[in-house]
């Protein structure tokens, strides 16, 4: 029974660091939205929530340099899991200019991340790329 235990222990905390390690995580800048008249774009910062993966906006900027959003810290995607293969899905994403939900899925390749967001048929694609 204890060498049962150990192994469940050592499965558990070995699978940890890989988990913890999703390559999604990190700084994404994104594309500027089509509905912003500003021009604006973030800086966002994946990070672990629980088992899900989650974005906070950590910068915006518009057409004159940094800007101080009142968005900064606010949740931009929520809910996203890992599906492997760099593909991740069952989360939402909120667009700040429209203050609108839409369900999102994504697609790692590199340092490139497809997003993509839909409410019924309505669907918007963005092309994030990692912030070095």
């Amino acid at each position: 029974m204890k060498k049962l235990l150990l192994g469940l222990v050592l499965v558990i905390f070995t699978g940890m660091p890989a988990f913890a390690s999703d390559p999604v995580l990190g700084l994404w800048q994104t594309e500027v939205d089509d509905d912003d008249d500003a021009r604006s774009y973030a800086i966002v910062n994946f990070y672990m929530c629980g088992s899900d993966i989650c974005g906070s906006i950590a910068r915006t900027f518009d057409v004159t340099g940094e800007t101080q959003s009142e968005n900064i810290g606010r949740d931009l995607v929520w809910g996203m899991s890992a599906n492997g293969g760099g593909k991740y899905s069952g989360g939402k994403i909120w667009q700040p200019s429209t203050d609108k939900e839409f369900k999102s899925k994504m697609v790692l390749n590199g340092n490139v991340l497809k997003v993509s967001g839909c409410v019924a048929f309505i669907c918007k694609k963005q092309t994030w790329n990692r912030v070095q």
